[in-house]
């Protein structure tokens, strides 16, 4: 079941980043945030849960790319799941209920930066309507070796 995330979702929230976090190949951070920090960088109401039981096995969540109006309907997707979930459909539930959502919300493109080794997360990408618009070759280093990325978007065919 996908639902609605709420504040008492953080922690296993943030303990499910964490598993992301030891992959390599999800994010440049090498912390896991506070609840605060994480709570206040991403949209209030754009960020759902994966359930099987009562049990939250990922997230999907929103940022906003820039504080100006111009970019308002832009936002950068966040997606993980729980090691025991990743390959059983979730994270495509997940990716469905936030593209339906942001599209009411008047999101017009979602992005997502995607470490280039990072095969299954581009596919679903791919999967879910996102192009590659384009890599950018080495843009950080995570524990002394660097990485490119893969920039994709998938733009509204409701809003435009």
């Amino acid at each position: 079941m996908i639902r609605q995330m709420k504040l008492t979702d953080l922690n296993v929230v943030l303990t499910i980043y964490g598993e992301g976090l030891k992959t390599g190949c999800a994010t440049f951070e090498t912390t896991i945030p506070s609840k605060e920090k994480w709570n206040s960088s991403h949209h209030k109401t754009l960020r759902f849960v994966a359930e099987t039981g009562e049990q939250v096995v990922g997230w999907i969540a929103l940022s906003p790319i820039s504080t100006r109006q111009a970019y308002s309907g832009v936002g950068e997707i966040s997606i993980y799941v729980r090691s025991t979930y990743r390959g059983t459909g979730v994270a495509s539930l997940l990716m469905e209920k936030m593209i339906k959502q942001s599209e009411k919300e008047g999101f017009w493109t979602l992005q997502a930066s995607i470490f280039a080794i990072n095969k299954p997360s581009i596919t679903l990408h791919k999967k879910m309507g996102f192009r590659t618009v384009g890599t950018r070759e080495k843009i950080a280093q995570l524990y002394g070796q660097w990485h490119d990325t893969v920039i994709m978007e998938r733009r509204s065919e409701k809003i435009f």
